[in-house]
């Protein structure tokens, strides 16, 4: 520490108004400021449907939001929207991005002064070999200088992990809302199915009819009765089943809006419209949409962001220091005034920039691992949306009708005695079979888009053509 004495006899309230006026500059720029928000873009994929967002004043949810659940019949969109505003998960990433932005502000705080106060020479001698020895009372106010533009360093660092927050919750609304459309195409596909099982159990009955018409006619044995009446029951079995699976889909579905019971009665839309297939040229142009990979220029900037600040370390800071003493025996005042500096001799922050740098680097290589797995993915999710898509079209054009006609005309035939009761009940497996596989297809195919879609960000079909059940 560096000091220059200034002896004289001032009045006290000199030396009390020059430390008032230090303290006013040491404190200058610590006015509240307001919260910074996030500014990056959300991806196209629902981006008019609100999420959650905590407001500046919001105090968290303890107990858990009250939810409105929904009665009658759903729409996707509903479903989505209920998502992204009640879901936990998503709202613990709403959360940190708050937190994060409360970083910012912290960020660019000055540091606090410091207050000294000192008493010396208490109990001394009036006069000694030296001199004048006598009781003094001193107080000071010290306030470090931060060089090298730390404090913006630290202010652009918490930035970009405040994006890096945004990012991270961005994904996590793209990933509830790509997970609620799989589970609503999974309620959709098992309404579908038990209409299908049901419609079985019809053609069951209408065939149980023919069966004991003829019995009793005396044109067939009563053992086909008895296979008509094995086949009806096993249908009803498969409607049972198909309902419970039906209500496990629903609840589901529910608790993705974290509802413990689905009061929904059932789901809007249908899985039966006609497939488009988009050729994998255009969706790889589109991929950049991805938050996957749109987050990595944030990563990038916030670790050249971390180096600047470690580069900015390097520089010593300088601490200045302001004071008033009162010598109480001969009633005379003093001001003081040093500073001090460390010295850059054992540590220059050489480690903490060598860590950043190398950091840094390996963020170029993680965004191409990223790309690639992003890519990778594309490629797969495309692989089962085009084959859905081909299978989609075969059972279209050439399974369905042929099984409906074979049904129709073998049916036909066993009431005029053509066919036996074993060549009905294999074309009416058949067509139930082909119409299962219509559905697993079809539903396929529209889980394969919301992956699609996933991956870059974006609804895949803006046209007429696209699917009712993609928001």
């Amino acid at each position: 520490m560096l000091r220059r004495l200034c002896t004289g006899a001032r009045p006290p309230s000199k030396g009390f108004r020059f430390l008032a006026l230090f303290s006013v500059a040491a404190l200058s720029g610590c006015a509240e400021r307001p919260i910074p928000v996030a500014t990056v873009p959300p991806r196209p994929l629902g981006r008019d449907i609100p999420a959650y967002q905590p407001a500046p004043t919001d105090s968290g949810r303890p107990d858990g939001p009250q939810i409105q659940k929904p009665t009658g019949t759903l729409a996707l969109r509903d479903a989505v929207a209920l998502a992204l505003m009640y879901s936990p998960e998503l709202a613990a990433f709403a959360w940190e991005t708050r937190a994060r932005e409360a970083r910012i502000l912290q960020a660019g705080r000055p540091p606090n002064p410091v207050l000294g106060v000192l008493a010396e020479d208490l109990g001394a001698s009036r006069l000694s070999g030296a001199g004048l020895v006598q009781p003094q009372a001193t107080i000071q106010l010290s306030q470090l200088i931060e060089l090298g533009g730390k404090r913006t360093a630290r202010e652009n660092l918490a930035t970009q992990e405040r994006d890096l927050a945004a990012w991270d919750y961005e994904t996590a609304r793209i990933d509830v809302l790509t997970r609620v459309t799989r589970a609503y195409i999974d309620v959709l596909a098992a309404q579908e199915f038990l209409t299908l099982t049901n419609q079985t159990m019809d053609l069951g009955e209408q065939v149980q009819r023919s069966v004991t018409a003829r019995v009793v006619a005396g044109r067939v044995s009563p053992i086909e009765q008895t296979r008509a009446e094995v086949a009806l029951a096993s249908t009803r079995v498969e409607s049972t089943r198909a309902t419970r699976a039906l209500d496990a889909a629903r609840r589901q579905l529910a608790a993705l809006w974290g509802s413990s019971e689905a009061t929904f009665q059932s789901v809007a839309g249908s899985l039966d419209i006609a497939p488009v297939l988009p050729a994998m040229e255009t969706l790889q142009t589109r991929v950049v949409e991805s938050p996957d990979l749109a987050r990595w220029a944030s990563e990038i900037s916030r670790r050249q962001a971390a180096l600047a600040l470690e580069q900015a370390k390097g520089v010593p800071d300088v601490s200045v220091t302001a004071g008033y003493r009162r010598f109480t025996d001969i009633d005379s005042n003093a001001l003081l005034i040093g500073g001090s500096v460390a010295l850059p001799i054992f540590d220059r922050n050489r480690g903490g920039i060598a860590e950043a740098s190398t950091r840094l680097a390996k963020a170029y290589e993680e965004r191409r691992a990223a790309q690639a797995r992003v890519t990778t993915a594309l490629a797969e999710s495309y692989r089962a949306l085009s084959t859905a898509y081909d299978e989609i079209n075969v059972l279209r054009t050439a399974v369905l009708p042929g099984a409906r006609q074979t049904f129709e005309a073998v049916n036909e035939g066993y009431r005029l005695g053509r066919f036996g009761y074993l060549e009905v009940l294999d074309v009416q497996r058949t067509l139930v079979a082909a119409g299962a596989q219509s559905l697993r297809a079809l539903g396929d195919y529209h889980k394969a888009v919301a992956d699609v879609e996933r991956l870059i960000g974006a609804p895949l079909n803006a046209g007429p053509t696209a699917s009712p059940v993609v928001p």
